[in-house]
């Protein structure tokens, strides 16, 4: 379904030609004065000089051609130049009916699908979820699930870190604690136990009291590194713990993402792609693209265009060991195999940027992924506190990601059960699921590049730009609509008629803009437009509401067009909802 703003633009483009100018000066936008009109061109402007004309005698002639009978009500021309545009309601009321009797609202699915991996989540294993997760996993979730609304077949891949160091400190301590483990004894050929040595409380002790000791005692550190070497070179026992950190950490992991609404289709991590780095290496050796800098393996990746230095991107150190950029080559020499992507999309802290940017050129460079293929970073900030700091427990530690959800959903209960009576069991549901609109809203809220203080009490409001207040929206559309069916009234056949006063266009108007906001949402990787559109449309349906007597209205015919229009805006907040990743509750 086409965008309303293009079937305006190409009306303008037939008044421009009709009136014996070119057509590209029709570019139409929405008015900046929404006081005057709805929707303004300016293209007179830009033509006076090549027309040697002033700017207010080519938009006369253009006015002058708009006859009516189109999406255009009246057009304008207000000096120096400019055209303002007022659209016709009918024009608008049929736009929605269409959009309403589209499964997908009027958006419009590629006539390209691509296959796109999205890099987000990036956890490391054995280690608890904390605040610095949040934005990876909830922007790359938002992210996928637009890339699926315009048609695409796509993959969320969590890549864990799940290899190197840390295993080792993690199997040394554990051997420290419990030698007389299986694991440890060399001689042992037998099957290993199916059930983990630890549960997921003590792994997530272990691994930070190995790391502070091994700062303090080099023996210690020595010994961990031993084990990691051991374990990437096949080690049957230390192989067999991996196995359990690894089995008893996705299980968590899962839980702890799934509280945030949050999936992923692929559950790989560095392990996946070792398998895959020697043959890497020998044949970027073989074909000239790594050369020896110092002892260590690298490629050069720097441009004539560079105006700061980018350095070369190294992928094995003089010891022989793989660096992070190793492994995220061979990563994509794992998916260029495996999916044949034609985007691959990394959500992750923009303080990588430098890094994926020797990775990316890398990769196109010695031919890992064709040059067709499309590699984007999209570079978060970072989640702050009130203070301007990165965001922290009252005692100054890094916060646990279930204790800030636990925190925010003790806020909405309390809210929820000052504001009205309802059963316990109803108002902790509720809790979570307004907690959760709360937490993700307040993030994808905020253009992902920009650091963002995170305010409880901001984000828990039920008024202003907040999830709380999007939701209660819905929440009191869902109630006006189920008052109108329990006074034995119907929600099928209805049509949007037409507008019956200003706000009601207003709404009108606003709703119609939907598949153009999902559009660029999908082109710009931007679910902050998603956010700032929905708070319009929320605003303009609570304008029409305070302003109007909806169910109270006498005239049946005005009143069904206002239902009409109520399950439509309900529509447009659901889904955009679902592509923020979350859902509204029947009651608040």
């Amino acid at each position: 379904m086409k965008q309303l703003i293009d079937l305006i633009t190409e009306e303008m483009e037939e008044a421009f030609e009709a009136a014996g100018y070119d057509r590209s000066y029709a570019k139409v936008t929405l008015s900046n004065r929404p006081d005057l009109c709805e929707y303004q061109c300016n293209g007179a402007m830009a033509g006076a000089k090549a027309y040697k004309k002033a700017p207010f005698m080519i938009a006369q002639d253009v006015v002058d051609q708009i006859k009516g009978g189109g999406c255009i009500l009246s057009a304008e021309m207000v000096k120096p130049g400019f055209i303002n545009i007022k659209l016709d309601d009918k024009y608008i009321a049929g736009y929605l009916n269409e959009m309403e009797a589209d499964e997908k609202l009027g958006v419009e699915e590629t006539s390209n699908p691509q296959t796109i991996v999205i890099d987000y989540g990036g956890p490391n294993v054995a280690k608890p979820l904390h605040v610095g997760h949040l934005r990876s996993a909830i922007i790359g979730e938002s992210v996928k699930r637009i890339c699926r609304l315009m048609g695409h077949k796509v993959l969320g891949d969590i890549h864990m870190g799940d290899w190197g160091y840390q295993m080792g400190l993690i199997i040394t301590e554990l051997k420290k604690r419990q030698p007389d483990l299986v694991y440890f004894d060399e001689s042992f050929e037998g099957e290993y136990p199916e059930e983990a040595p630890f549960t997921i409380g003590e792994l997530e002790e272990i691994y930070p009291t190995a790391s502070a000791y091994a700062k303090e005692h080099e023996d210690y550190r020595e010994e961990a590194l031993h084990a990691t070497y051991l374990l990437q070179n096949g080690h049957r026992g230390y192989t067999a713990v991996w196995k359990h950190i690894m089995q008893v950490s996705v299980t968590d992991l899962k839980k702890n993402y799934s509280n945030l609404n949050v999936d992923f289709d692929l559950w790989k991590g560095e392990a996946d792609a070792q398998a895959y780095i020697p043959d890497m290496i020998e044949k970027l050796k073989e074909e000239g693209y790594a050369r020896v800098d110092q002892g260590a393996l690298v490629i050069d990746v720097k441009e004539e265009s560079d105006t700061k230095e980018i350095p070369p991107c190294m992928i094995q150190k003089s010891d022989g060991a793989s660096l992070y950029g190793t492994t995220d080559l061979a990563t994509l020499v794992q998916r260029e195999q495996d999916y044949h992507p034609d985007q691959v999309i990394y959500v992750v802290d923009k303080r990588q940027e430098l890094h994926f940017t020797q990775v990316f050129r890398a990769a196109k460079k010695t031919g890992i992924v064709p040059e067709e293929t499309r590699l984007r970073f999209l570079g978060f900030g970072t989640m702050n506190g009130k203070d301007g700091k990165p965001f922290k427990t009252r005692e100054g530690g890094v916060m646990r990601l279930e204790s800030l959800i636990a925190e925010i959903n003790e806020e909405m209960y309390r809210k929820i059960t000052d504001n009205r009576t309802v059963s316990q069991e109803e108002a902790r549901e509720t809790a979570r699921t307004v907690g959760l609109s709360a937490i993700k809203y307040g993030d994808l809220s905020n253009q992902a590049s920009k650091d963002y203080v995170f305010d409880v009490d901001r984000f828990t409001s039920f008024e202003g730009n907040t999830g709380p207040y999007i939701l209660y929206t819905i929440v009191r559309i869902k109630s006006i609509l189920n008052k109108y069916t329990e006074a034995g009234e119907t929600l099928d056949g209805l049509s949007v008629t037409g507008a019956h006063g200003d706000e009601e266009k207003a709404l009108m108007l606003e709703a119609a803009k939907y598949n153009g906001v999902m559009e660029t949402a999908f082109e710009e990787l931007a679910p902050h437009k998603i956010c700032a559109y929905i708070y319009e449309l929320a605003n303009a349906f609570n304008r029409f509401y305070h302003e109007t007597r909806i169910l109270a209205e006498e005239d049946k015919e005005v009143q069904k067009s206002y239902i009409a229009l109520l399950v439509l805006t309900k529509k447009i907040l659901e889904s955009c909802i679902d592509v923020l990743g979350f859902e509204a509750p029947e009651r608040m």
